[in-house]
Formats: C-alpha cells, structure tokens, sequence
C-alpha cells in the first residue's frame, strides 16, 4: 500500500474577507473531491486573507497511479481561476517501511 500527499500552497488574491476566502477554498475543494477519488482538507493559514494551504491525500497500490493522479489535481487547481500556485510538494510513503 502507498499513501500519497500533496500540499498546495496558495494564493487567493481577490479576497478581502476570510468569509470570501472559505468560500474558494471550500468551491475548490468540492471540485478536487468530485473529480478525483481524494481526501482534501484546508491545513494552513486559516486565519490569512489571501493565503490558503491545501492538502490532498490517496491510498492506492501503484505509485504511477497516485502520481497520476496527484498531477491531475495540480491541472485542476492551476486552471482555478481565482488562485495562484506558490508552491506544490508531493510525497509517495509506504506505511510499513
């Protein structure tokens, strides 16, 4: 079994609110969860306007699956309107090592 993470650190430049900000952030998710077979959860910089930090988690048997799929979700969110990419980082673990 292979777990893989991918953490997306975003910027959402046309929010003036935090209330604005959840409802990207939650559009954003609900279409990564819709489209791909993910866990997604906001896991940083809840309390900044314009920052958002995004993790995206699989299980599965094939790391070029995951990976597949985890470059699928980075296509999703780079063609998100409403955010700019500052930084991705995917990770492939297997839990019995």
């Amino acid at each position: 079994m292979l777990v893989a993470a991918l953490r997306l650190d975003l910027r959402i430049p046309a929010c003036g609110s935090l209330k604005e900000k959840r409802h990207v952030i939650k559009t954003l998710a609900n279409g990564i969860r819709s489209t791909f077979q993910v866990a997604v959860a906001e896991t940083g910089y809840q309390d900044m306007w314009q920052r958002a930090e995004l993790g995206v988690a699989a299980v599965g048997s094939e790391g070029h699956h995951l990976k597949r799929v985890m470059h699928g979700v980075e296509r999703f969110v780079e063609r998100w309107a409403e955010v700019d990419i500052i930084d991705i980082d995917l990770t492939l673990h297997s839990p019995e090592d």
